[in-house]
């Protein structure tokens, strides 16, 4: 009802449509990334009120970052079934029953179900596939630009809701601190119903980059089996190339790295030595808005360089941040540090690594590739989410975990400096050149 005329008039000033889905979709990854964030400054207070350890808290997180993450290939497909705008509000829709749920938990087995298994397939419906798909589908120009901006509403929303959730919960409880994040996800649901679209050929409109509408007609339908099949069909496609290989690999060392470690942890990490919610909290936010230079700038530096020079530094980078934190003292200069660098690269290998799935295995495969290896990713996470909190539980100390993710990063950086398109095929046949 409101695209097609907004779409004319927009037209009219030389603006494309396919700008105004990049900002719905901006705030859509925003604000359920920032569900997904949400629970990890949560976890002292369910401490204290439920008396749950954290290693008990931190499986219900693990088994939300895994869903997270095994939703992603499906979604993919399941947009192409079903259309992105009717998936996305079907995902918001249970993000916000998973949030309202939480709300009268009174057991474990509540919690899981709530923010791991609801909340966990809700958020894993857009991912950061849903950047993959819109790209991709609106953009031939400048793709990798509005894959930085997307990456970074997402990553970025999982940190800065948490000084907010953090401070509501330390002055009202943490179940009033669920309450404006869902709000925000009902205010977002109907931007996305009103403004967008699955396809420009849907406004008469071509990609942002092309002249003729024509070619962007949408698939024939096929049956959600058959949907559900394609994402397994591109599975066994890729699975044995090398770029597949190592995508996957330095994948799963990213979310390790990331949302598993640092997004769920960090708080807790510091309250260990003396720095309190609000405040740990607050440094999270400040990496979220180093993350938004991070990841644009890392889109913009897609569209120029090789993604395995790219993924490399990032990964070395990353891996000498989370060596250097235990020895930082957590003075504010060493935390602001900290910030600082692991901010600007919290998830700048995204751009890269999403061009390098597209180059790779093309337009049409590349986002479900892409899906696949976000799995990886969040396997990763939940392995981290996990085992962090299981090592504060046995151990007393979150040390381990930070020195294991930091090591790894390290030897991500060494298998993504390995990461020649001329090395991989789609299913064996000729080798594919960029954008193919």
């Amino acid at each position: 009802m409101f695209a097609r005329p907004l779409a004319a008039f927009l037209g009219r000033h030389g603006i494309h449509y396919a700008w105004v889905v990049v900002t719905v979709t901006f705030l859509t990854a925003l604000t359920t990334a920032g569900s997904v964030g949400i629970p990890g400054a949560l976890i002292l207070p369910l401490t204290h009120e439920f008396g749950w350890d954290p290693a008990q808290i931190s499986s219900a997180l693990a088994i939300r970052i895994l869903l997270f993450g095994l939703m992603a290939p499906f979604a993919a497909a399941l947009m192409e079934r079903y259309g992105v705008r009717r998936m996305v509000i079907i995902a918001i829709a249970l993000i916000i029953s998973g949030l309202c749920g939480a709300l009268a938990m009174q057991r474990l087995w509540h919690l899981i179900l709530a923010w791991g298994v609801v909340v966990g397939i809700g958020t894993g419906l857009t991912a950061l596939v849903l950047a993959a798909v819109v790209s991709n589908r609106w953009f031939t120009a400048r793709r990798g630009l509005v894959v930085g901006i997307l990456g970074a509403s997402s990553s970025t929303g999982q940190l800065v809701f948490l000084p907010m959730t953090a401070s509501i919960a330390e002055s009202h409880g943490w179940r009033m601190a669920l309450l404006p994040p869902i709000g925000a996800l009902v205010l977002v649901a109907l931007l996305v119903g009103l403004f967008i679209r699955d396809r420009p050929s849907d406004l008469g409109l071509a990609r942002f980059g092309e002249i003729d509408p024509t070619p962007d007609g949408a698939p024939a339908k096929t049956s959600l089996r058959a949907a559900f099949s394609r994402a397994f069909e591109v599975l066994g496609e890729v699975a044995f190339t090398p770029i597949f290989g190592i995508m996957f690999a330095t994948f799963f060392v990213c979310g390790l790295s990331t949302n598993g470690l640092i997004q769920t942890h960090f708080i807790s990490f510091c309250a260990d030595y003396g720095i309190a919610a609000v405040g740990a909290a607050s440094v999270l936010a400040a990496m979220g808005v180093c993350d938004i230079f991070g990841t644009i700038g890392s889109g913009w530096l897609s569209d120029r360089i090789e993604p395995r020079k790219l993924l490399c530094c990032y990964y070395g980078f990353r891996g000498l941040s989370l060596l250097f934190l235990p020895s930082s003292g957590f003075t504010v200069l060493g935390l602001s540090s900290f910030a600082l660098f692991y901010g600007l690269d919290w998830i700048a290998t995204l751009p890269p690594t999403i061009k390098l799935a597209v180059s790779a295995y093309g337009r049409s495969r590349g986002p479900i590739v892409f899906g696949w290896a976000f799995t990886a990713h969040q396997l990763g996470a939940a392995a981290a989410a996990y085992g962090a909190g299981l090592s504060r539980t046995v151990l007393s100390t979150y040390l381990p975990a930070f020195y294991v993710a930091g090591v790894a990063c390290l030897i991500a950086a060494l298998l993504a400096s390995q990461a020649r398109l001329q090395a991989a095929t789609a299913s064996g046949g000729p080798v594919l050149t960029p954008e193919s």
